[in-house]
């Protein structure tokens, strides 16, 4: 199960999606996730599908290793489809015992679920197509103007970086500790939540530990590279807009705009 998380991974191969600005596919990501959340119509969301699905051929990254990645939130995806499913008042279409399926309770999980699945894609297609640097140097640029008022934009550019390529080393280190605990007679698959629960420590614990171990090795090699912050620190690869993040700037613009025009425009 923790194999199939895409977040955080990068995917290398040539494609225009990856020769972008990394400020772009940051912006880009953002405003496409904002938008998700301001359409409300099956049209929209139909046509943040097709915007989708779309940059993922552009980005030439397999559709069906980036769909691995909806595998880890299946769990939340079923509490929040059924949440909104059964919980939301209005016309009922359905009843179970003592359970009322109704018209809108089940547009709106329809729609909740579709905006889960989008809002993973979207945000993977990101990671898998900018490396750690890049996501450092496109969120220190594009966040430049708050050094003025004091706020340590490159450290905090740094950490979230970070955080993010440990996601996929965490997760190959979570794999290799179950294995190892199965081999050893551990059973993560059988018994009650409790019991899955409990069963889950062996593999906390040294995870933990390990997890610590790594940040203290990366913070001793940062200490004897001498690394003291963004401040006088070059680029060996400074960023520059091309005509291709222009064209994405206008392109992102026009699609925000749709999206908020439908709002005002009554669609079905």
């Amino acid at each position: 199960m923790f194999r199939e998380i895409t977040l955080g991974q990068y995917y290398p191969v040539d494609s225009v999606i990856h020769r972008l600005d990394p400020r772009v596919k940051l912006l880009g990501t953002l405003v496409f996730l904002v938008a998700l959340f301001v359409v409300n119509s099956w049209i929209m969301y139909g046509v943040a599908a097709i915007v989708l699905a779309v940059l993922i051929k552009l980005s030439n990254v397999p559709f069906k290793f980036m769909t691995k990645g909806l595998k880890s939130i299946v769990i939340l995806l079923l509490i929040s489809v059924s949440f909104n499913l059964f919980l939301t008042p209005g016309e009922p279409i359905v009843k179970l015992w003592i359970l009322t399926i109704t018209r809108e309770g089940l547009e709106i999980a329809l729609k909740m679920g579709l905006r889960l699945v989008l809002l993973v894609l979207g945000s993977s297609l990101m990671t898998l197509t900018t490396t750690p640097n890049q996501l450092t140097d496109g969120m220190e640029k594009g966040l430049g103007i708050f050094k003025k008022i004091g706020i340590p934009v490159h450290e905090i550019s740094m950490m979230m970086s970070i955080a993010l390529r440990f996601i996929p080393i965490l997760v190959e280190e979570t794999d290799k500790i179950m294995k190892a605990q199965q081999a050893r007679g551990a059973d993560f698959e059988n018994g009650n939540i409790i019991e899955r629960a409990k069963a889950m420590v062996p593999i906390l614990v040294p995870l933990f530990i390990s997890a610590f171990r790594r940040a203290n090795d990366l913070a001793m090699a940062m200490e004897a590279r001498c690394y003291h912050g963004g401040e006088g620190r070059t680029k060996m690869k400074p960023l520059k807009y091309e005509g291709r993040d222009r064209i994405a700037y206008i392109l992102m613009f026009l699609y925000f705009s749709a999206c908020v025009a439908s709002r005002f425009i009554p669609l079905k």
